[in-house]
């Protein structure tokens, strides 16, 4: 039994003592969390209505969040103190830390939860920490500023972006060395891997591109332009990317040019552009996919978007540069 459910479980025999009925409890509470960079706290929304249900401090300057894989913690990793936080989804308190190099910004899990692979940015390294042990259990260098972290299915692979020397990093996960450098687009930030493990889609923010790997060869090929209606090329800076689950769409922010575009991933075409705020970030998919919701770094907000007709719904006010968003689902 996991800790979420011994919790839920706890609450439903304290209501039944004292003659309440239990609730019905789903798999996750569908609280949308959003990092924000300039006030050190997280922004918890409710997802029946987006009110905002509780801010919770943290160290300063969160950026990425993970749900461990029971989704009873959330980690944040925490830019300015060299830390990434641990929150109890259950109480929404930041419960524990843990220590990392210099400037974590983005980081992923092994497939069992055991280690975290964190970018260090001021370090040019990959960290690989051991999360039981809270301890950094070796460092893999890359190219400098590295960002986006992604590890294979299978969890034998890494993958890091640097973003100075435009290149993705393969990492072999056993043997925590470096077996490939992939030449991509300018200053590249993040990742999405396709359900099917066949490519890997990665944001070029300053050349305006998404460049895709196919993971047999390591190679790039395809490459994806972005220009929204009324923008220049030099405005369009994709970063934050997301997947449907069935593989068929990739959701791409696009920065500067306040856009999210949304592309079909078998025929490589993008089907739409839909207007959101300023300098579009993070993105995330509500559980059903039915709802998209977008950090807006430069407004302060998270754009709400009906999948279905691709429209804003509506914006939300949050913290300040609000970086990203992910949901318990």
């Amino acid at each position: 039994m996991t800790s979420k459910l011994r919790r839920l479980g706890c609450v439903a025999l304290l209501l039944a003592a004292v003659g309440l009925p239990a609730p019905a409890f789903s798999a996750g509470t569908g609280l949308i969390f959003v990092s924000n960079e300039k006030t050190h706290n997280i922004a918890v929304l409710n997802p029946k209505d987006y009110s905002i249900v509780k801010w919770i401090e943290t160290s300063r300057r969160p950026r990425d969040m993970r749900f461990n894989n029971d989704n009873s913690l959330l980690y944040v990793a925490c830019g300015d103190d060299d830390v990434i936080d641990v929150i109890d989804v259950a109480t929404l308190e930041v419960v524990d830390h843990i220590p990392t190099g210099p400037s974590p910004e983005v980081f992923y899990f092994s497939p069992d939860d055991s280690l975290i692979y964190v970018s260090n940015e001021e370090n040019s390294s990959l960290q690989i920490i051991d999360v039981a042990q809270k301890v950094i259990v070796d460092e893999v260098a890359t190219g400098a500023e590295p960002e986006g972290v992604v590890v294979s299915e299978d969890g034998k692979t890494v993958y890091v972006t640097s973003e100075v020397s435009d290149m993705v990093h393969v990492i072999d996960a056993e043997t925590h060395t470096l077996t490939d450098n992939i030449i991509v687009g300018t200053r590249p930030r993040r990742f999405v891997l396709t359900p099917d493990g066949k490519e890997l889609w990665v944001s070029d923010e300053l050349s305006g591109e998404v460049s895709i790997i196919d993971r047999a060869t390591n190679e790039v090929s395809h490459t994806l332009q972005f220009l929204p209606p009324g923008f220049r090329p030099v405005d369009v800076t994709p970063v934050g990317m997301e997947i449907s689950k069935d593989g068929s769409t990739v959701y791409v922010t696009l920065g500067r040019a306040n856009h999210i575009a949304s592309v079909d991933a078998a025929s490589k075409e993008i089907k739409e552009y839909v207007l959101v705020g300023s300098r579009a970030w993070g993105v995330a998919l509500s559980p059903d996919e039915s709802t998209m919701f977008v950090t807006n770094g430069l407004s302060d907000d998270v754009s709400i978007i009906d999948v279905a007709s691709m429209k804003v719904l509506q914006s939300v006010q949050v913290g300040r540069v609000p970086h990203t968003v992910r949901i318990d689902d």
